[in-house]
């Protein structure tokens, strides 16, 4: 059993790739947009049935554009580069739901929600378009179903521990120690290495887009003011630091705008 699960392991990890088109690397990813695509979308039209989506009004229409406008200059970049039809399971769409809560997200396939909460720290589109490419782009970079992937490789990995180890008081002891080391070592450094590549990527695109990527750097920086320094140490988050965001959005934003130019964009709203 114990040769099962390693053996399973071992199989996951080397063939269940995809490559990243942003980035030119192998990801772990063995979660197909068929299989992972269809459950993202019957549990977003779950969610908006169940909360208060924004319709019709400036800031909601707002949302939608942005959102298309950099949905639209990613499949611009993926065409030019060589990846034409990446986006034909997508199935955009882009809300905005009344709530307090300073978020945004993305589920596989290109289903986005804004809180209306968030609105008064990106105070204008440019300021959406950050917090909007950074959403396309975890869903460009499949991040939700590599997550699927590690935890799964994660749960393989404590139950052939378990197995392994016949003494309970040191299978108690592994299990509190795998469960605290593979978080910390590994499933929080890989939460924080997509949002980082996120950022990069949503920069980019909203370029593209025809988006000011100095906006970046200026937008995390309200979002380090409203949080008032309040946040757990980074190698305890989910997410880099404010400060650490704001360096990396500053120095990517260069290379941004030279990336937009490729495409002819030269002047940012």
């Amino acid at each position: 059993m114990k040769k099962l699960f390693l053996t399973l392991a071992i199989f996951i990890g080397v063939t269940a790739c995809k490559t990243n088109p942003f980035t030119g690397q192998k990801v772990l990813n063995f979660y197909g947009n068929k299989q992972i695509f269809p459950m993202a979308f019957a549990q977003y039209d779950q969610f908006l049935t169940e909360n208060n989506v924004v319709e019709n009004t400036t800031e909601a229409k707002m949302i939608t554009r942005v959102g298309q406008r950099i949905s639209s200059a990613a499949e611009r970049w993926l065409t030019a580069n060589g990846y034409p039809g990446y986006l034909k399971d997508y199935k955009w769409e882009y809300n905005l739901v009344k709530d307090e809560t300073v978020n945004a997200w993305c589920m596989p396939g290109g289903k986005i929600v804004f809180y209306t909460g968030i609105l008064p720290i990106t105070q204008q589109e440019t300021g959406v378009a950050v917090v909007m490419g950074h959403e396309v782009a975890h869903a460009l970079a499949d991040h939700g179903a590599q997550r699927m992937s590690a935890g799964t490789l994660q749960q393989l990995g404590a139950v052939a521990g378990n197995i392994a180890i016949q003494d309970p008081q040191k299978r108690n002891m592994f299990n509190q120690a795998y469960g605290l080391g593979s978080t910390l070592g590994i499933m929080l450094p890989f939460s924080r290495s997509h949002e980082t590549e996120a950022d990069r990527i949503g920069l980019q695109i909203m370029a593209i887009a025809g988006y000011n990527p100095d906006e970046g750097a200026e937008l995390w920086k309200r979002m380090k003011a409203k949080s008032g320094g309040q946040a757990p140490p980074e190698f305890m988050s989910t997410h880099p630091s404010n400060d650490t965001r704001i360096a990396n959005l500053a120095n990517w934003a260069p290379a941004a705008k030279k990336e937009a130019a490729k495409f002819g964009v030269t002047s940012f709203q």
